[in-house]
């Protein structure tokens, strides 16, 4: 079931944010990623303040009385027109986590939908998403809901 973040939440949305940084770690060939010991209230702050800031919502999926599942998103800009670029209204998708152990049954495709109308709501024509380059089960998901990489970054190790 989907239900909006409240405080009492805390502690197991700070979980899943631990949970996912562990597999970012654990995936990531240049071994940059990392936990720290700050990271889980630091993170945790970082994402309510930013959901605060610019209109957001958290969204957590509940299953048998636990937080399993999360997606935080909110407003990335207003209507932009430069003289490079235009754009509309878009919603940025910050988090997207469901715990490993309840993957494969439809929870993220129902937590993106209910962001996706969310921000839709409040006038969103698009949606950005960021995904670790090396996550393909996450690239091959969104690929599946209709996204498409319009952006790539690419790195290269000189020492």
């Amino acid at each position: 079931m989907i239900i909006e973040y409240e405080e009492k939440y805390a502690e197991e949305v700070k979980d899943l944010f631990v949970e996912l940084q562990e597999h970012i770690v654990n995936i990531d060939k240049e071994k940059y990623n990392q936990i720290t010991p700050q990271y889980r209230e630091i993170y945790f702050t970082k994402t309510l303040d930013e959901v605060k800031k610019y209109e957001g919502k958290i969204f957590l999926y509940e299953k048998n009385n636990h937080i399993v599942g999360l997606i935080a998103g909110m407003i990335n800009n207003d209507a932009l027109d430069t003289y490079d670029f235009k754009a509309p209204k878009r919603g940025r998708i910050s988090e997207l986590i469901v715990s490993k152990n309840c993957r494969s049954e439809g929870i993220g495709k129902k937590l993106l939908k209910a962001m996706e109308e969310h921000l839709k709501a409040l006038g969103c024509q698009n949606i950005l998403i960021g995904v670790f380059g090396y996550n393909e089960r996450a690239i091959q998901f969104y690929e599946k809901m209709g996204y498409h990489t319009r952006m790539i970054e690419v790195t290269k190790k000189i020492i």
